[in-house]
């Protein structure tokens, strides 16, 4: 198993829409590292982060699991989408996502500030200068520690 965090702003997507919507794809990403990890590394039962990014203040709000293997984004081909690429071809798609499950909406967000504080997770790259892949791998250790952080 592999360990994830996924970021979204959450007035356009939050933990909450993912818990009414039970399953929701992971479309939108438009950058090639973050695509690159989606269709790579990500694998049906890998456990996910839901990272509320652009929030006051931002955090991690919960976990959902990857819920389908990597197909590519139907928003690349829609013309009417904000994710539309012209570039991009049925027969050769540029952009991959996978589908994501809702797991469980956490008793409280856990804020940035928050986990800058604890040395467990002084490498975690969500925490490095710099990083701002909306998709990213998260080391099991790190994803251990910070369940231990919403359940006491």
């Amino acid at each position: 198993m592999n360990y994830f965090l996924v970021k979204t702003e959450p007035n356009v997507f939050s933990i909450d829409d993912l818990k009414k919507k039970k399953s929701e794809p992971w479309d939108g990403v438009r950058n090639y590292q973050a695509r690159n990890i989606m269709r790579d590394h990500m694998k049906p039962g890998d456990r996910v982060l839901f990272y509320h990014s652009n929030a006051c203040p931002p955090g991690i709000a919960g976990i959902c699991t990857v819920a389908s293997a990597p197909y590519p984004d139907p928003t690349q081909f829609d013309n009417k989408s904000r994710y539309f690429d012209p570039k991009s071809s049925v027969d050769n798609p540029k952009w991959i996502l996978v589908d994501v499950a809702f797991e469980r909406k956490f008793k409280r967000l856990i804020p940035l500030d928050e986990l800058k504080q604890y040395p467990e997770l002084a490498k975690m790259r969500l925490l490095q200068r710099g990083n701002r892949l909306s998709v990213m791998p998260v080391e099991k250790s790190e994803f251990k520690f910070i369940e231990t952080l919403v359940h006491g």
